[in-house]
């Protein structure tokens, strides 16, 4: 998986011929419509350039931005652990999961976190949030209705990250390009400085207008980063999920194997 920003202009235009300008889609998403944030990134071989940025989002709107065939990358958890969703479901009929309950830290660490998060932890040096266990899980409810909504509005609903959508994470994604994240999420000043750090890093980036409003809300600005991360799974620069039983888990409990990586125009 490449965990480096791209900060270069090439030296002379690349031989394979123009490229067709294409877009990716940024959501950070909440359990409701004020907490949630959409970007809008379009692509060309002049730049990546944010074209649309906007917060109190619903699931209709969301799913109108979808038309455009673009990529969708959201910030929450598509599903939830294995371990947990068997376990909750033996302990509701009366039997034993498949898993022994013990009730120790290390059990519940593994009906607590997917193996994404396990990846991620690996990856960035931190946890994510427990989707069985934490409040993200209200969030989560929220979006396996989007992702049904997408489905309908025929979005390729591939939760591995092979599909039309991409489960992301900005502040992942950030570390792992070389930012310093600390924070920044309830800290406009800290905010300031990573958008500069990061349109200083990034020259063919274009925010645009958009610099005051990324500041002001670290719902918005996720929802850049999240647009900008998903351009690895556009690019195939991610660490996909292993063909087999890893592939088939990922579909069930998860996103991408790996929820952030390198982006590149």
């Amino acid at each position: 998986m490449g965990d480096t920003l791209p900060t270069q202009r090439p030296s002379r235009a690349p031989q394979t011929g123009r490229m067709h300008p294409s877009r990716t889609i940024g959501v950070d998403l909440a359990a409701e419509p004020a907490g949630t944030a959409l970007a809008v990134v379009e692509w060309t071989d002049a730049g990546a350039h944010l074209i649309e940025l906007q917060l109190g989002v619903d699931d209709t709107a969301i799913v109108a931005a979808s038309d455009s065939g673009a990529r969708i990358g959201i910030d929450c958890a598509f599903g939830w652990p294995d371990d947990f969703v068997d376990f909750v479901q033996a302990h509701a009929d009366g039997g034993q999961p498949e898993l022994e309950v013990d009730g120790g830290k290390a059990w519940r660490s593994r009906l607590a976190y997917r193996e994404t998060d396990r990846l991620t932890r690996e990856r960035t040096g931190r946890w994510p949030l427990s989707v069985a266990t934490d409040r993200l899980g209200v969030t989560a409810l929220r979006c396996a209705g989007l992702l049904r909504r997408l489905g309908e509005a025929g979005v390729d609903v591939d939760r591995s990250g092979g599909g039309g959508i991409a489960e992301v994470y900005p502040g992942g994604a950030l570390r792992l390009w070389g930012f310093d994240t600390r924070g920044y999420r309830v800290d406009a000043q800290a905010r300031a400085v990573l958008f500069d750090a990061l349109t200083a890093s990034a020259r063919r980036l274009d925010l645009g207008e958009h610099r005051d409003l990324m500041i002001r809300s670290a719902d918005a600005f996720d929802a850049v980063i999240a647009a900008l991360a998903t351009r690895a799974a556009v690019l195939g620069r991610y660490r996909a999920p292993a063909p087999g039983e890893q592939l088939a888990r990922a579909r069930r409990e998860e996103g991408s194997c790996c929820r952030s990586a390198a982006w590149t125009t």
